[in-house]
């Protein structure tokens, strides 16, 4: 007999299941938050790159729950399934953490770690998907129904608490914590491997007050036989062979009319699921699309606290915390209220209008976005800006062009940059300094951005060219230049980076600083010979060149902002959470609920696999839409958002023609179907069945 809790009927060998899940679901959770910015910053993909590959793991995740359900039901029991693929999964985790140290190998190799650990994790994470849950409710006996009920509502709980803490905790590990001379994915990846072998310890300490159910064969090999046999028979049949009423009947000679009729059953959900991936497709870019918009925001919260951009994933699990009871306890009773009949297939099509809806929010949030962006120069253009540090105006005109009409003041902020002609000649600049004209040329790179710089010298003024970057800085943080008009070479302490500035003019590279407050930064000339220059605010997302002169004796900053900062608050982006996660309540938590309900006894577990596939190749869909659609991101925000509006309707006109079962008459259904010949026993199915070879939510 299993060991109960002090004073209750839940098996004690429930505690270790939770912990385990707890545990694991940080291990994954913590690991994907960051990944996205991992491609961009670590392995330095483009976004669409990113986003694809991003979205090509998470379709894997949902493909491998099958295998596991395989191996669990048919060969080694759900048991030793999760031990073993759960091996497979810290393997996975470990590759990975070493594919983010820097000294191992060169890129490729990172690559290739970073790759190979990301399939391991896919079939570990996706292998135990359909067990672990399933085990938990094997732990209870059958007269204990209710207890195993709030068991899976303390399962979901333990889901959420992993995947918000690690969202918010693994952002926190990156960025803030700096190894290798930059953000430290090798400890953001390394704490989530970490996790998931102390989820394997605590499952595997368990082992001895286990219940355990052997293999008992596979339903879904079974229906994918029947259903291949009866579309073989049916295109091999004579044309002489009696018709069937249903193509599915043609495999009667081999299996029992009760199978069949349960496939057509299962079949009639099915053919429902087909329009769902669409909404995936949505609900997973909050990992990838999402986070790529937050780097281009204004993360901090007040003077103090900076939300990292990956980190607002979390609001996600914690509005489905406080979402679940509004909706249950509040919402659907209010409703029911007014008398408006709200059917689980009308739930889950207002789900996927709050879907919409809140890619319509992120294709506000994206136009406002992209207006601090400079925009490269097209083909056979170039952009220039100009910085003028000569002691007065210097007028300056280019060949060909009317730009540049007003005379350039001394150190003031380049109002923008000018788009010109790159013929491929050297471009030959007039230049007019008090009177005294001059001339200076250079030979511009088409798409390039360049600032050029204006300085005194003997015969009045001459020009240098440096080429800008004007990209804003994958991770959201400011980029930082100095140029230096001292008379000495100089060297400023900026944050954990030091910058060295020769005499003469020159120019140092752009480099990524936290954003912050610099009133203070350590300048110096000489050991000895050191002073402090005030930076001000370098703030999310801009590119500063500050030029360093000397004015009485004391070396003085010139801020300027080549590209503007993130202006557009991070705030913005809530309401698209809130709509996305209320879409997710009533689709996602109905959808299940729904294909429980509608599907007999033993074939659970088919639709459970059903469901997971639609996530699957919601993801595929991102796949191929951020690889060959080439679109402006809020005109691809927008294209989802259309896409999932025209699935709606489809979805609608779906759900209008279909027939709903009522749970208590599947039973009495199945015997009128098949004229009673079928035998009681074979209708008797514990609805245990399909918590033995699923979860219970897509979170899992």
């Amino acid at each position: 007999m299993a060991k109960k809790l002090c004073g209750t009927n839940y098996p004690t060998s429930i505690c270790f299941i939770v912990v385990n899940e707890f545990c694991e679901r940080f291990s994954y959770y913590g690991m994907k938050a960051v990944l996205t910015l991992y491609f961009l910053t670590y392995l330095h993909w483009d976004k669409d790159r990113s986003t694809a590959v991003y979205h090509a793991f998470s379709s894997l995740c949902y493909f491998t729950p099958i295998l596991g359900a395989l191996i669990a039901d048919s060969w080694l029991g759900k048991f030793k399934t999760i031990i073993y693929l759960s091996l497979v999964y810290v393997v996975g985790h470990v590759v990975k953490s070493v594919g983010a140290i820097p000294t191992v190998g060169d890129v490729n190799v990172h690559i290739s770690l970073s790759m190979l650990g990301l399939i391991l994790i896919a079939i570990g994470t996706g292998g135990i998907k359909p067990c672990v849950a399933a085990f938990g409710g094997d732990q209870f006996d059958e007269e204990h129904a209710s207890e195993r009920q709030k068991f899976f509502s303390i399962f979901y709980m333990s889901i959420n608490a992993g995947s918000l803490l690690s969202t918010v905790i693994t952002p926190i590990l990156r960025g803030d914590v700096k190894c290798f001379g930059g953000d430290c994915y090798a400890l953001a990846f390394g704490v989530p491997a970490i996790l998931m072998i102390v989820a394997l310890v605590v499952f595997m300490s368990g082992s001895v007050l286990y219940k355990r159910t052997p293999p008992q064969g596979n339903i879904l090999l079974e229906v994918c036989s029947c259903i291949g046999f009866a579309i073989k028979k049916r295109w091999t049949s004579s044309k002489s062979e009696s018709k069937r009423k249903h193509w599915l009947d043609w495999s009667e000679e081999k299996y029992s009319r009760r199978l069949i009729q349960e496939i057509k059953m299962v079949l009639r959900v099915l053919v429902l699921y087909i329009p769902l991936p669409m909404f995936w497709a949505l609900f997973d870019q909050q990992g990838s699309r999402w986070t790529l918009q937050a780097t281009r925001m204004n993360m901090a919260l007040g003077d103090s606290f900076i939300i990292k951009p990956d980190q607002l994933q979390m609001l996600n699990a914690l509005l489905i915390l406080l979402f679940i009871p509004v909706f249950d306890l509040l919402v659907y009773p209010l409703v029911g209220f007014c008398r408006i009949n709200i059917t689980p297939l009308r739930k889950m099509a207002t789900g996927m209008i709050f879907a919409a809806l809140a890619f319509v929010a992120a294709t506000l949030v994206e136009v406002n976005v992209v207006r601090s962006v400079v925009e490269p120069a097209p083909g056979g253009r170039f952009l220039l800006q100009v910085i003028n540090v000569a002691d007065g105006n210097v007028m300056l005109k280019v060949p060909g062009s009317d730009a540049f009409p007003d005379p350039v003041p001394r150190l003031q902020d380049p109002p923008s940059y000018e788009t010109l002609s790159a013929s491929g000649d050297e471009l030959k600049l007039q230049l007019s300094f008090n009177g005294r004209p001059s001339e200076c040329s250079f030979r511009p790179e088409q798409r390039e951005a360049y600032s050029l710089i204006l300085y005194p010298d003997a015969t009045g003024v001459s020009c240098t060219p440096v080429t800008d970057h004007i990209k804003k800085n994958e991770d959201g943080n400011p980029l930082l230049r100095f140029l230096n008009a001292a008379p000495h070479s100089l060297n400023l302490t900026v944050g954990a980076l030091t910058f060295h500035v020769t005499s003469g003019f020159s120019m140092s590279p752009n480099s990524t600083v936290d954003r912050g407050w610099y009133p203070d930064v350590s300048c110096c000339s000489a050991p000895d010979l050191c002073s402090h220059v005030d930076l001000g605010l370098l703030d999310f997302g801009a590119s500063y060149t500050v030029v360093l002169t000397e004015e009485a004796g004391k070396v003085v900053a010139h801020k300027m902002e080549d590209v503007e900062a993130n202006d557009v608050h991070i705030a913005w982006q809530i309401p698209q959470y809130v709509l996305l996660t209320m879409g997710e309540v009533m689709f996602s938590i109905t959808g299940l609920e729904f294909s429980y309900s509608q599907a007999p006894a033993n074939m659970k577990s088919v639709l459970q696999a059903g469901w997971l596939l639609t996530v699957a190749f919601g993801n595929v869909i991102v796949l191929i839409v951020a690889e060959g659609a080439g679109l402006e991101q809020w005109k691809e925000f927008l294209l989802f958002a259309g896409l999932l509006l025209a699935v709606f309707f489809i979805f609608s006109f779906m759900a209008y023609f279909y027939t709903y079962v009522v749970p208590d008459q599947l039973d009495k259904k199945y015997r009128e179907d098949l004229d009673g010949d079928e035998e009681d026993e074979d209708v008797k199915k514990s609805d245990n069945l399909q918590l033995k070879k699923t979860g219970c939510s897509t979170r899992l």
